[in-house]
């Protein structure tokens, strides 16, 4: 069943909802702004460099301002560039007028957007940033705009036209100078050297934050939580431990508390089907398994999650550089961390 149409849109032609409409004028959204961005592309020069050398060597940060269309663009720029290594944000032009403006410090680079270059609302503070001494850099599609005339860098963005049919909606524009934002910041992430662990710094709950900060040493288990008996326990004894503990598993250690090796619900399962085994008599020492798998605490906690996969396995044992068991950790310890 197709909706009627929203009274709350009426619109002053018939509405024209046949699927092959809708489908051609999306195409020619992503033609026209394909053209504004190849457009773009060739204006990569002079400007753009001294641009982005102003800001590697910006002492203080990028603050980021514009209105209405531009300003929802510039807080996705802000957001992109504190997120790759240069600490940025984003100031409302109407607030900077009315108290905001002391957010920004004579050593700050300002990044204002407006693609007619002549926004009231950023007109009015830009004489208040140069008497301090801030570095001003443009983006507008009007190299002769005011603004433009006013900065010490204006980078152009200016696009053949815009998707909308009546010229008016913000579309390629918006577009371009998303991409100029985007061309900036990974610009300036690689002449900084950034790494995939400089982002996950600034990440730290998302997913590649947890795969790159999350140590082992912050989710293992430790002192009396950790699964250990001596090796001339009985089998009945590694049972009680293993179940006790509920980490599918207990280390075998010696007085110095070195692991000698380990004993796994699935080593429990395979004794079992022996019944030539005394549950209560045989030391565990005959049963485990020497050399087992194990992790340092400080390696990766996807490290971990490798291990088992790679191995079959869904527990580890965590030592020590002199080979003591300092800890141990399952597939479900990963799970709550959300490693995997």
């Amino acid at each position: 069943m197709i909706a009627q149409p929203n009274p709350l849109f009426a619109a002053t032609a018939p509405v024209r909802d046949d699927p092959e409409s809708l489908a051609r004028s999306a195409r020619r959204v992503f033609e026209i702004e394909a053209r504004a961005l190849d457009a773009l592309a060739a204006r990569i020069d002079g400007d753009f460099q001294q641009a982005c050398q102003h800001i590697l060597h910006c002492p203080g940060r990028v603050v980021v301002t514009g209105m209405g269309k531009s300003g929802h663009v510039g807080r996705k720029i802000a957001a992109t560039f504190a997120s790759t290594g240069t600490p940025a944000f984003f100031v409302h032009p109407g607030e900077a007028s009315h108290g905001d403006l002391g957010m920004i410090t004579g050593s700050d680079l300002v990044l204002a957007i407006s693609y007619s270059g002549e926004t009231e609302e950023l007109l009015t503070i830009m004489p208040a940033l140069r008497r301090q001494g801030s570095v001003l850099v443009a983006m507008s599609g009007n190299p002769a705009s005011s603004l433009a005339r006013l900065a010490d860098v204006h980078l152009d963005i200016s696009v053949p036209e815009e998707a909308c049919p009546l010229g008016l909606a913000p579309t390629a524009s918006t577009t371009a100078a998303l991409v100029m934002g985007d061309a900036l910041a990974v610009a300036l992430l690689e002449s900084r050297g950034f790494t995939a662990e400089d982002f996950a710094r600034s990440h730290p709950a998302g997913s590649l934050g947890r795969r790159l900060l999350l140590r082992i040493a912050d989710i293992m288990h430790t002192g009396p939580a950790v699964p250990r008996i001596g090796p001339e326990a009985s089998l009945a004894q590694a049972l009680v431990e293993v179940t006790r503990k509920g980490l599918g598993l207990t280390g075998i250690t010696d007085d110095d508390d070195r692991l000698l090796g380990v004993f796994t619900d699935g080593d429990l399962r395979r004794t079992l089907d022996d019944a030539a085994i005394d549950l209560r008599a045989t030391p565990v020492k005959s049963l485990m398994t020497v050399r087992p798998r194990t992790i340092g605490a400080d390696r990766l906690a996807v490290e971990a999650a490798r291990m088992m996969e790679d191995h079959k396995i869904h527990a580890l044992l965590v030592v020590d550089a002199d080979g003591r068991l300092v800890g141990a950790l399952n597939i479900h310890d990963l799970l709550r961390a959300r490693v995997v």
